[in-house]
């Protein structure tokens, strides 16, 4: 049986806050220099999986007098953007009544795709959808991307065109352990201490239900590449059992600790714990502003005339207001 202790998952794809940091930050300056160098950050995907590279700026000077230079994302542009995308997985997969298992699995690799590559060189909504038909292939639920592409009204070439892309950024390291699972078993475990209660059934009912959502929310967050599944179970269990009361948690936990040897120490856990509700709490959610800015600037970053464009659209638009201003004066007079 498979084993998180000697997986993959657990030896390269659990980092401390300041690695995360790290990754995120040099894919976003590696960004930055393209736009620098080419003008432009967007790569192009060709049907074998390789890259192509635009051409390179020769004249830096004379690019600048014919276009204005498009601001690149910052990083918490970034992240929100990762967030809205995750977001979207999250509800194609509920549209295909997909397992819960395909879907932590998509946004896994999406979250370790984007510690490779900046938003800016690969549009998060092919990724996603990149994403969710691996997912699918790997949980051995095979979806053709015809049928995804179709569902979602996309071309599914460009699935298939950003196949072998995604599955080389993730080193090819498949295998993932989703917290759903251990959710699972840590309610299995819980139930058979209270098999004598006459309402148990309705309350580890609850329960669950409420502890899947936490998990949902928590996958959002950065706590998937930060914690393992285990520790995002317990997290979400205790949210849910604040909700529903149904056992002294901290009682479980020590219980817990005195069955199993185990790496950390309650304290520690604890500690772990907190801090993903901390991450959870703090989540930004995109709002269809930020959306609207954001994809603004990632457009110009992709085709910078799109920016000259815009600008004389805005113009345009002030001219008509002051032609309309001044027209509604002279009939007033």
């Amino acid at each position: 049986m498979a084993d998180f202790q000697t997986s993959t998952h657990r030896e390269r794809w659990i980092f401390t806050p300041q690695e995360l940091l790290a990754k995120h930050e040099a894919a976003n300056q590696r960004a930055v220099k393209m736009l620098e160098q080419y003008g432009v950050t967007r790569l192009e995907v060709d049907v074998d999986g390789s890259l192509t590279y635009p051409e390179p700026l020769f004249d830096q000077k004379d690019n600048a007098e014919r276009h204005s230079i498009a601001k690149p994302l910052n990083c918490e542009e970034e992240q929100l953007m990762r967030v809205f995308y995750e977001q979207k997985i999250q509800e194609v997969c509920s549209a295909f009544k997909f397992p819960h298992k395909i879907q932590a699995t998509a946004m896994i690799y999406f979250k370790r795709f984007y510690l490779q590559w900046s938003v800016m060189e690969h549009h998060p909504k092919h990724i996603m959808l990149t994403c969710i038909y691996a997912s699918c292939k790997v949980e051995e639920n095979h979806v053709s991307a015809e049928e995804l592409g179709k569902g979602i009204q996309q071309d599914h070439q460009m699935i298939l065109n950003n196949e072998m892309i995604v599955l080389q950024s993730l080193d090819f390291d498949l295998i993932i352990y989703a917290p759903y699972r251990s959710v699972e078993g840590f309610l299995e475990d819980i139930e058979e201490s209270f098999q004598t209660m006459n309402d148990a059934q309705e309350k580890f009912k609850d329960m669950r239900e409420t502890a899947i959502s936490e998990v949902d929310k928590i996958l959002l967050t950065d706590a998937p590449l930060l914690y393992p599944p285990g520790q995002l179970a317990l997290a979400a269990l205790r949210r849910s059992n604040e909700v529903h009361r149904v056992l002294d948690f901290e009682r479980y936990l020590d219980g817990i600790f005195s069955r199993q040897r185990s790496d950390h120490s309650i304290s520690q856990l604890s500690e772990s714990m907190r801090t993903i509700d901390f991450l959870v709490g703090n989540l930004k959610i995109p709002t269809t502003k930020d959306m609207r800015h954001i994809d603004r600037k990632l457009k110009n970053c992709w085709d910078p005339s799109s920016q000259d464009e815009n600008k004389k659209k805005e113009k345009r638009s002030k001219h008509k207001s002051k032609r309309t201003a001044s027209e509604m004066q002279e009939a007033a007079l």
